[in-house]
């Protein structure tokens, strides 16, 4: 399966992987709602996890991806697919030893000298050799983030309710479900005290807001264990729909990553004669 263009790939992340931050803000009143709250607040306790995000997203499609992340030290590895369209295709994300690459699309190898990976470097804001400047705070946060945090934002629902008990992986679970305007969750941001969650909120809102999305349809199973297996995101967009489902394959255990090798790897912020060996 080709690459995509690296570009498309790297923009359209910032919504792929459904993740947002824990406590949205809100006040919880109801068991349903309260039962939600307990799951999103023990993922923000779990410190490594690997997941699969399956469905539609507005331009890219229908996609089904693959993550993984740990908290400490930060590091992660995304897997996008697009399985139809303009952007059919494969790309790779890694964020390991502090440093964010790439893999590259197949029509840049040959100019990049045969090699396979982009470095981004450490730092979230770079210019490129070229010049270009680049900001790629949001592509490290949304690699290396525990998408089960945005089982908050269904606990910020007015009408969230208990579906009933369903079976997810193998694994029994309560199906929770209810609806939320982005407005109501822009809105629930002040409330949120911690800076980080608050930002990464914030960021995933602005994404929805991107592609036209004002409400969301959130369902939530949880297990005996008030962890998230599985979450689904649902809404519609002037570039079409939003159906996501992240079903979380594994909580607490470890993630290794590993960085590319150096002789296979292009700095983007150094002139590609220089990268050589």
């Amino acid at each position: 399966m080709p690459r995509r263009a690296a570009g498309a790939a790297l923009a359209a992340l910032l919504l792929a992987g459904c993740g947002t931050g824990a406590d949205a803000g809100r006040p919880v009143d109801s068991p349903a709602a309260e039962a939600v709250a307990r799951a999103a607040e023990k993922a923000e306790a779990v410190t490594s996890v690997r997941y699969r995000v399956t469905g539609r997203m507005p331009q890219r499609g229908k996609i089904a991806d693959e993550g993984a992340a740990r908290e400490e030290p930060a590091a992660g590895l995304l897997k996008t697919v697009n399985l139809g369209g303009e952007e059919r295709g494969e790309t790779e994300l890694r964020l390991v030893g502090g440093v964010l690459y790439a893999s590259a699309p197949d029509d840049m190898v040959e100019e990049m000298g045969g090699r396979h990976w982009i470095s981004y470097g450490p730092a979230t804001e770079l210019t490129t050799a070229g010049g270009l400047r680049m900001d790629v705070a949001g592509l490290r946060d949304q690699v290396s983030r525990n998408p089960a945090r945005e089982a908050a934002f269904l606990a910020a629902a007015e009408d969230v309710e208990r579906i009933g008990a369903e079976t997810v992986g193998g694994t029994g679970t309560t199906h929770y479900s209810g609806t939320v305007t982005v407005d109501e969750l822009r809105a629930s941001l002040d409330d949120v005290a911690d800076k980080a969650v608050r930002q990464g909120q914030a960021n995933s809102l602005r994404q929805y807001e991107k592609q036209g999305v004002d409400e969301l349809t959130l369902d939530v199973w949880v297990d005996g264990d008030d962890r998230v297996k599985q979450l689904r995101t649902q809404g519609f967009g002037r570039h079409g729909e939003l159906d996501l489902t992240c079903t979380f394959l594994d909580q607490g255990n470890p993630v290794t990553v590993r960085a590319p090798r150096a002789a296979d790897t292009a700095d983007v912020r150094k002139p590609l004669e220089k990268n050589r060996g």
